[in-house]
């Protein structure tokens, strides 16, 4: 049984011929079904819903749903990571057990602390859960490793593996005993610590060995090094020499890769469509030297790299063209630049833009742009632009029928340089008539921007009740966003409302590979 797929409606359906069964039986004496008289299979997909959390504690409820609340069914997907709303394991025997009684053969995806990361673990893993193909292995808290000396088996059957890396503990010593069984691996995460350093010079090491894991991993698609200091173009260099079937390479955060890798890297991986470069320190000349124009790369994030306007031009118009551009941040994304794509026609296929803070890419480019391809666009973000104001929106938002996900405004102040208010009724109104599939919606402007009135409950009305796919509803903090999430409480719609101080809106879901690229 599936778990996942099965719909509400189905269960509802099954719940009730198990009440009009029951009611049968008894000749009509009892008026209710109650939990107890449910089938095991409805109880099984009712629990299925359930954070394992939760599940642990129903479990003592009574002996009926103890079985039940251990069906491995429900232990496909286990995190033991707590920091990452996993379950909390206090021993290595209580591990094992689980492994063993509870896990088994049904486990396809599991998360491990480096505390629970030893030789014993995954032995019996391997040896119990033939079917896991999913596994993160977190050592980015570490001190030490366990030792692996004893460890002669590791799951042979991962498509995907996730490495979270420590700065200071080197991983050779566990990862020679586990390159045999890396054959398999279509997807590799390894997770720098970009996000903890501080802007203090520290010195580097490079704690894990790139050179030995590319020999033994020659099926990978996806590759994922995110924000890992040590990485740099010799590394990319290596990779493409073994993973030909590579269709996805993720380096944000990446400081040290400045390209030069890259034209080697184009010659080797001829399926490579997907090449995220964020934050990374390109530089003109090893862009300009790469045969853009002989690769099947359609989806590109260029995002807070420092380019000229020139290699831009020369890149992106040599490149077979686009249905996913990042070029947030990027100082010198100029009209000329989004004119020659347009000339081109390396926008005609475009479905995802990220056109946020770019500075020197004026308003009646953009308008022209999303004039001619806004009909097609599923994922538009616009934020940090302050001079695109409540007339673009008017403006442009009819021409954008099928967009999922949109960012607009500018926050942080940058009211001071918009000569009236937003007039926000007028711009949610019309996202509620023209963007009947919004899913993920974010509007920067802060309170002192907008301008609303006791009457904007009726348009968020409109757009509650003509968007009813939408999922996420961002807003800056203040009365408006009180407003508008009280409004949605009220119809049930609870945790669609957020603030920008707790939650961010991105595109990268429209990436091909979104769900390969997912970690922690």
């Amino acid at each position: 049984m599936d778990l996942a797929r099965q719909s509400i409606f189905e269960l509802a359906k099954d719940a009730s011929h198990a009440f009009q069964h029951d009611q049968k039986n008894d000749g009509g004496r009892n008026k209710g079904c109650t939990m107890d008289k449910l089938p095991d299979r409805i109880i099984l997909q009712i629990f299925s819903f359930l954070k394992h959390k939760e599940i642990c504690h129903i479990a003592s409820v009574c002996r009926k749903w103890r079985i039940v609340a251990y069906d491995s069914r429900l232990w496909r997907v286990v995190s033991l990571r707590p920091e990452f709303s996993g379950l909390h394991v206090n021993s290595l025997e209580s591990l094992l057990a689980l492994i063993g009684i509870r896990f088994g053969p049904t486990l396809r995806y599991i998360e491990l602390p480096c505390e629970l990361t030893t030789a014993p673990v995954l032995h019996e893993l391997a040896n119990r859960c033939p079917n896991l193909k999913y596994m993160t292995l977190d050592f980015s808290n570490a001190m030490q490793l366990h030792d692996f000396n004893d460890l002669n088996a590791f799951p042979c059957n991962l498509a995907s593996l996730c490495i979270c890396l420590s700065e200071v503990i080197f991983m050779e010593g566990f990862m020679r005993r586990i390159y045999s069984c890396l054959t398999s691996l279509q997807i590799l995460h390894l997770i720098g610590t970009f996000e903890l350093s501080n802007e203090e010079e520290e010195e580097i090491y490079e704690v894990i060995n790139i050179s030995k894991i590319k020999a033994h991993t020659p099926n990978l698609r996806v590759v994922n090094l995110y924000g890992i200091s040590f990485i740099d173009d010799s590394h990319i260099e290596l990779l493409s020499s073994n993973c030909i079937h590579l269709e996805c390479l993720a380096l944000n955060f990446c400081l040290r890769v400045k390209g030069s890798a890259f034209r080697v890297l184009l010659q080797r991986c001829k399926k490579l469509q997907t090449l995220l470069l964020q934050h990374t320190g390109l530089e003109d000349q090893h862009m300009l030297v790469a045969a853009w124009e002989n690769t099947h790369i359609h989806e590109l994030d260029l995002t807070s790299t420092e380019l000229s306007s020139e290699c831009l031009t020369d890149v992106l118009g040599r490149m077979p063209g686009f249905t996913f551009l990042a070029v947030g941040h990027c100082e010198f994304f100029s009209d000329k630049v989004l004119g020659t794509l347009i000339e081109k026609g390396k926008l005609e296929n475009i479905l995802s833009l990220d056109l946020s803070h770019t500075d020197t890419l004026t308003e009646p480019a953009i308008f022209q742009l999303l004039k001619t391809y806004g009909g097609q666009v599923r994922g538009l973000m616009m934020a940090g632009k302050p001079k695109l104001a409540e007339q673009f929106f008017m403006n442009i938002l009819p021409f954008l029928k099928n967009i999922r996900i949109c960012v607009m405004g500018t926050a942080d102040g940058w009211f001071l340089k918009l000569s009236t208010r937003i007039h926000i009724d007028m711009i949610i109104e019309l996202l509620a008539q023209n963007c009947p599939h919004m899913e993920r919606l974010e509007i920067q402007w802060d309170p002192s921007t907008i301008r609303y009135s006791d009457k904007s409950s009726k348009f968020i009305d409109h757009i509650r009740i003509k968007c009813p796919q939408l999922k996420s509803f961002t807003l800056s903090d203040g009365e408006y966003y009180e407003m508008v999430k009280s409004n949605f409480e009220r119809a049930d719609r609870l945790k669609i409302v957020r603030t920008i101080t707790n939650y961010t809106t991105s595109i990268v879901s429209q990436l091909s590979c979104y769900k390969d690229l997912l970690f922690n």
